[in-house]
């Protein structure tokens, strides 16, 4: 039987999104930045309209093609709606735990000194002219959404219930509510603090200059293929709504898991110029090692290109559910049908090429070493992460469904097995669906 008509046979489990929703966003963001350019909108405020331009045709895509907010997932039955007066109780109870995971969520930026330095302030600045209209809207909405909900009693309101003394709330639901808004506060900030650096140097850029060195060439596509990745992420982190069925089902509750993802990030990032994981120690881009080389020179930059487009594209194709540490539908198309990790592999590539960490300005075979053995802890750190990445995935029968699917037919996971001799056998490191 050819690979073709195995798959025929054995089709990839369905996609919780569809293609068109991270295209349409990418429609956006291409038109929005095009305009930007024109008219010289480059400022910080501009690059957060650029989030809704490309948030925007999402939404409306998801509701009006794909009609998400039908799926049995969201929890929600449009057809019974309950009178106001039915869950004003409740709803005052969800306010309530709401009101304060986010005062919580106040108090650590508050404390926390590096979210007042450097780009965090743009982050800061954000919500506190964002906080009185969160607020204020946060009311309609959620009397609204319980009115629909087939069981509106969610974490909110089991954290609300236990402030306030009521009875029947449930310890599990509680760290459910604050794992997710754990994730959504750390990483939202994070995100809209860089948000207006790569935009800004998309949007400034003089291309025909540019478009005379294939090296300025390579480096602008591969900022623009991170704005790309910035800007689907920041949407994602925002748009947690259960009417567009894009909200946490599960935040990982392994703790192996918080660790290795937040290392990866500030201010716990171990990988950055004063970390314990820095491999960046004399070494040089790789337009200083092949200056002079104009084909060599072209070769590589289309090949870093294509490694940050494969990054991009993993991170389009969440369309509006981007985030770490968070279970909100299972992805198997476009560069998820070839690896479960593609944002990972193709990362971790482009660190290793465009670095070369055994290639040193000092001269010192030793700064070579080092370097390379770091960054080669580095790639452990992001194998670890795709590893407690799926022990808490693989709770949900279609992502067990999907690695299996993933096993007999995603090209890397069968190239891996048939390089380490290990074709048919279990994976050890993956924890059996529950």
């Amino acid at each position: 039987m050819t690979r073709n008509a195995s798959q025929l046979s054995d089709p990839c489990p369905p996609s919780a999104v569809s293609h068109g929703a991270g295209l349409v966003g990418l429609v956006g963001l291409i038109g929005w930045v095009m305009l930007a350019r024109h008219y010289g909108w480059n400022g910080p405020n501009a690059a957060l309209v650029c989030c809704v331009a490309t948030g925007l045709p999402m939404v409306l895509w998801s509701l009006l093609v794909d009609k998400v907010h039908r799926r049995p997932s969201t929890g929600i039955d449009w057809s019974s709606p309950r009178a106001v007066k039915d869950v004003l109780d409740i709803s005052t109870i969800k306010l309530t735990g709401l009101w304060l995971t986010w005062s919580l969520i106040a108090a650590i930026y508050a404390c926390a000194r590096w979210y007042w330095t450097g780009s965090y302030q743009f982050s800061m600045a954000v919500f506190i002219y964002a906080a009185p209209f969160l607020f204020f809207l946060s009311i309609p909405y959620v009397i609204w959404i319980d009115r629909f909900l087939k069981e509106p009693r969610d974490g909110a309101w089991h954290f609300g219930a236990m402030i306030s003394g009521q009875a029947g709330w449930e310890r599990e639901q509680i760290w459910h509510h604050l794992r997710a808004w754990g994730v959504k506060g750390f990483f939202l900030a994070f995100m809209l603090s860089i948000v207006p650096g790569g935009y800004a140097d998309i949007v400034n850029a003089n291309v025909a200059e540019i478009v005379t060195n294939p090296v300025w060439i390579a480096n602008w596509l591969i900022i623009a293929m991170f704005l790309v990745d910035v800007q689907f992420a920041t949407v994602g982190y925002v748009l947690t709504f259960k009417p567009l069925d894009a909200h946490i089902r599960t935040a990982n509750p392994y703790m192996a898991g918080w660790a290795a993802a937040l290392i990866c990030y500030p201010p716990f990032i171990l990988m950055g110029d004063n970390g314990p994981l820095n491999y960046h120690v004399a070494t040089a881009d790789w337009a200083y090692w092949f200056e002079g080389q104009t084909a060599l020179l072209a070769i590589w930059g289309v090949w870093l290109v294509f490694l940050t487009g494969v990054y991009a594209w993993a991170t389009v194709a969440f369309g509006i559910r981007f985030s770490n540490l968070t279970h909100r539908g299972i992805l198997t198309h476009g560069p998820y049908r070839w690896t479960k990790h593609p944002a990972y592999l193709s990362k971790n590539a482009y660190w290793w090429f465009a670095t070369m960490p055994f290639l040193v300005t000092s001269g010192s075979w030793q700064d070579g070493l080092r370097n390379t053995v770091l960054l080669a802890a580095v790639s452990g750190v992001y194998y670890w992460r795709a590893r407690t990445e799926e022990r808490h995935l693989m709770a949900d029968p279609d992502y067990a469904a999907y690695a299996a699917w993933m096993d007999r037919h995603g090209p890397v996971p069968r190239a891996i097995a048939w390089l380490t001799g290990r074709r048919g056998k279990a994976d050890p490191f993956v924890a059996p669906a529950e």
